[in-house]
């Protein structure tokens, strides 16, 4: 198995508030106690204490979890990075149909509050990325999920998104769609896929993540996306999460700096009250942290 050293941020130049939540990053390991299955990519030696440390680094009193795709449905690596982290994470995992209501309630106290589901191919192969589960189960596990008060993250691509949001819109939680809808910067920010996918921040139901290096890879300025994330912010600031995506699966050495990726959102937004909304009262909203201060 190849295995990289994740990249680990420097301070930002900015003041990040207190409570804020990086709601999209990964954890890998300890490998020995919890090897991952195939993968397409270098695992990151990204570990529970590893992410912490990148936390700290950067401010973020918070953070979710998001499960990678080469652990499959096996959520023992993710249950003991929330169980390390003792209630500053919460968790996005993957499940299949099949799985047992009491591995469900071990999920939720373990801090778990969504599932995963995508809609991408892998550019390596084609096919769907191995260990990911497509959007068809999640109606199947949507009224065990109700109950729990759970919601659903769907990376796919913005052409697809409001098909996507059709086909799952009557299931009555949050739809929270990754990467800012993976759109085309080629097409502008007037383009068709685009316009239709800021839309449905309309419904109230939907929310996404604004995560930039998955929709460009100019860092650190990513100076082609300022437009687009302006827009979303202008149409709808309390449903947006920020996430980075650390520990940059697949990216190596084209891998952004957090606390950069941090300032360049906070530059952007510019108004205060709004950077809060987005980094801290709308993922303690979402995913049930406390929302007075630090944890």
């Amino acid at each position: 198995m190849d295995t990289i050293e994740p990249r680990m941020p420097a301070r930002t130049s900015r003041v990040v508030p207190a409570g804020a939540c990086d709601v999209h990053s990964h954890v890998f390991g300890p490998l020995e106690r919890f090897p991952t299955g195939a993968a397409t990519y270098a695992i990151p030696l990204a570990t529970p204490s590893v992410y912490r440390q990148m936390l700290d680094s950067v401010g973020l009193d918070r953070g979710v979890l998001v499960q990678p795709a080469p652990y499959g449905t096996d959520t023992r690596a993710l249950v003991n990075a929330l169980d390390a982290l003792r209630g500053r994470a919460r968790g996005i995992a993957v499940a299949d149909s099949g799985i047992s209501d009491a591995s469900l309630d071990v999920l939720h106290r373990a801090g778990v509050r969504g599932l995963r589901f995508i809609e991408m191919l892998d550019p390596s192969s084609g096919k769907r990325y191995a260990g990911s589960i497509g959007v068809d189960t999640l109606r199947q596990l949507a009224p065990r999920m109700r109950e729990r008060g759970w919601h659903a993250h769907i990376w796919a691509k913005a052409q697809d998104c409001p098909d996507v949001y059709e086909s799952v819109k009557d299931l009555d939680m949050p739809i929270v769609f990754d990467h800012m809808g993976q759109f085309d910067v080629t097409t502008g920010v007037d383009g068709a896929a685009f316009q239709r996918f800021l839309g449905l921040l309309e419904s109230g139901q939907v929310w996404t993540k604004l995560s930039l290096c998955r929709v460009s890879r100019q860092s650190p300025v990513y100076a082609e996306l300022e437009l687009f994330h302006r827009a979303l912010v202008s149409k709808r600031p309390d449903r947006l999460l920020w996430g980075s995506d650390w520990p940059f699966v697949r990216m190596a050495d084209a891998s952004p700096d957090v606390g950069q990726l941090l300032d360049v959102f906070m530059n952007w937004v510019g108004d205060e009250a709004i950077i809060r909304q987005i980094l801290v009262d709308n993922p303690a909203h979402l995913f049930g942290f406390d929302i007075e201060g630090r944890e």
